[in-house]
């Protein structure tokens, strides 16, 4: 973002949300600011991504421009995935019992390890451990990695959890995530901190194979 979001283009966001598209104008008259003010809010808007415009023909006089949100823009507004989760599992625990959670992770674990596996043949290991850390940095985890004091050694620390809600109530998350480790890097791996169990991050020690 070039920006840090402001109050205003938070308001401007969330107009755009509730009424699908509107003008400048429009914009500048609900937040009571002038339209000067709300284009220079619109630009940085537009070269974060967050919206788009439309030329929309009018009765009479040139074509005006609206603005409407991408899909970019979805990220900015609240989302309970992890809640819908957690209520489904508990519905199949309720159903079907323990046993078939712990299928549901093996399940994603093993389709998972089908993904990865391939992008790790023929690295050496730092460079196995620096594309799962670029993996789950895709996924929300904040991971990064480093060697170890001993040589051909490697942590991988993880900031964030975004299935935190989930891994709380359901360790298999994390017993699942430490397996597909196990399964995708030609190393031994341990897991020394684990959020979901008190720590401040889930951190993960990688060596190679005695």
């Amino acid at each position: 973002m070039s920006e840090p979001m402001s109050y205003t283009r938070q308001q401007i966001l969330t107009l755009l949300r509730k009424s699908g598209s509107m003008s400048a104008q429009e914009l500048a008259n609900a937040l009571e600011i002038s339209n000067i003010a709300v284009r220079k809010h619109l630009q940085v808007l537009e070269k974060d991504h967050l919206l788009k415009t439309t030329l929309v023909r009018q009765a009479m006089g040139r074509p005006t421009s609206v603005y409407s949100l991408t899909e970019e823009a979805e990220a900015f507004f609240p989302k309970h995935y992890s809640d819908l989760t957690l209520d489904f599992l508990q519905d199949l625990e309720s159903l079907h019992g323990k046993e078939t959670i712990d299928q549901l992770f093996r399940l994603r674990e093993e389709r998972l390890k089908e993904t990865i596996r391939p992008l790790m043949k023929d690295l050496p290991l730092s460079e196995q451990v620096a594309q799962l850390a670029s993996i789950q940095q895709e996924k929300g985890y904040m991971a990064e990695w480093e060697e170890g004091v001993e040589k051909g050694t490697y942590t991988m620390t993880e900031y964030n959890c975004p299935i935190h809600t989930v891994a709380h109530q359901y360790l298999q998350a994390c017993g699942s995530e430490l397996s597909l480790f196990r399964g995708i890097l030609d190393a031994d791996v341990e897991q020394v901190e684990c959020k979901a169990k008190g720590g401040k991050q889930c951190i993960y020690q990688i060596r190679p194979h005695k």
